[in-house]
């Protein structure tokens, strides 16, 4: 139930975000002013240059500005008529999605545009300073010239476009890595909840039975130790200090059920209590783990010793395992498991070494 809803909280997030992805990509702009600023004016001169469309030796001086000034002008309402068009149909056409087909758009969509545009504003320019004398292949070949200067700008935006639209990709692809883990740890810490007061109201409703005065101990004891799993619930870190402090907590309810069956040793030197951070509750699901599936007795106690040793902090007890009425779930240990991947990005070691059961768990040190 738990992995359903979880999967489907993710895949709703990524829907979201890929319909932001898709929002953005058409309405996406670049910083080009300075890119027209010099390129516009740059291709105004350089193609009358080329095909000798302005007459330098029987232009006067004035003649040959305007002309320019002219040709600029050209040069500018072609670009920016492409411009706009280009803006206008990244709205329509992604090339992660179709890319073949905004090819053909973009280059249909430039020719027809651009080809028209030019041969107007080039017979245009013959009547102003030629007195109506065309000439065709000038015109013909400033238009082709600048059909191939279109596509080129067209594809140098294109790239920018596609280079920001990866970049953009990436982050949203990290973000939504980063959703879908906080939403797995989310549930992860709210599987705490239930199974520590599933085990905590067996306990009390067996004091209330047996021992009625412990179990109001008991319950003002629970308080604490429940208040510490509320406050650090939405913790991904919690000081060391804070955890010993809190599993001593949790000893003294259970001693108050087992009296000396059970035992906590702690082997850490108070001085690096304050110097190391660890994910909260992982040193409870280790003592609750122990006694679930150890016997104990006071004749022979259950030791459960917490050492720190090369930044790893180390939980074992012996193993006497209890014959359980129904197989073990394991959730308590899996639960820990994945709660230190997605923190620490870590696994935890479990093993067996001389009859005890050890469990070690990466801290991590404050700098």
């Amino acid at each position: 139930m738990h992995n359903n809803s979880n999967r489907t909280g993710v895949e709703k997030e990524a829907t979201k975000t890929n319909s932001t992805v898709t929002k953005s990509a058409g309405s996406m702009r670049v910083n080009d002013i300075g890119f027209r600023l010099v390129l516009v004016p740059f291709f105004g001169i350089l193609i009358p240059l080329l095909t000798h469309l302005v007459d330098h030796a029987s232009f006067p001086h004035w003649k040959i500005k305007l002309s320019y000034l002219y040709t600029i002008g050209l040069s500018l309402l072609i670009w920016e008529g492409n411009r706009y068009l280009l803006f206008t149909l990244r709205s329509y056409f992604n090339w992660f999605n179709q890319p073949m087909r905004k090819v053909i758009v973009l280059v249909l969509a430039a020719s027809f545009f651009t080809i028209p545009v030019s041969v107007l504003l080039l017979i245009t320019w013959f009547q102003l300073f030629q007195d109506g004398k065309v000439k065709w292949d000038v015109v013909t070949e400033s238009t082709l010239i600048i059909m191939i200067s279109v596509l080129f700008i067209v594809h140098v935006y294109e790239t920018v476009f596609l280079v920001k639209e990866s970049e953009s990709e990436m982050v949203k692809n990290a973000q939504l890595e980063q959703a879908k883990a906080e939403a797995e740890l989310e549930a992860l810490r709210n599987q705490i909840d239930p199974h520590f007061i599933f085990n905590s109201l067996n306990t009390l409703s067996h004091l209330i039975e047996e021992k009625p005065q412990k179990a109001r101990q008991f319950n003002d004891n629970l308080a604490d130790v429940y208040r510490y799993i509320l406050q650090s619930k939405k913790r991904e870190l919690v000081l060391l200090r804070e955890e010993l402090n809190f599993l001593n907590d949790y000893f003294y309810l259970l001693q108050i059920r087992f009296e000396d069956a059970v035992q906590l040793k702690i082997v850490i030197a108070e001085s690096w209590y304050d110097q190391f951070l660890i994910p909260p509750i992982s040193l409870q699901v280790l003592a609750e783990n122990a006694i679930k599936h150890n016997e104990f007795s006071v004749s022979q106690p259950l030791m459960v010793e917490v050492q720190l040793q090369h930044g790893w902090l180390i939980v074992k007890n012996p193993i006497r395992k209890k014959v359980l009425r129904k197989p073990s779930s394991k959730i308590g240990l899996a639960n820990l498991q994945e709660r230190y991947k997605l923190t620490t990005n870590r696994d935890i070691i479990i093993t067996e070494e001389e009859e005890h059961f050890v469990v070690r768990l990466p801290v991590l040190k404050i700098t």
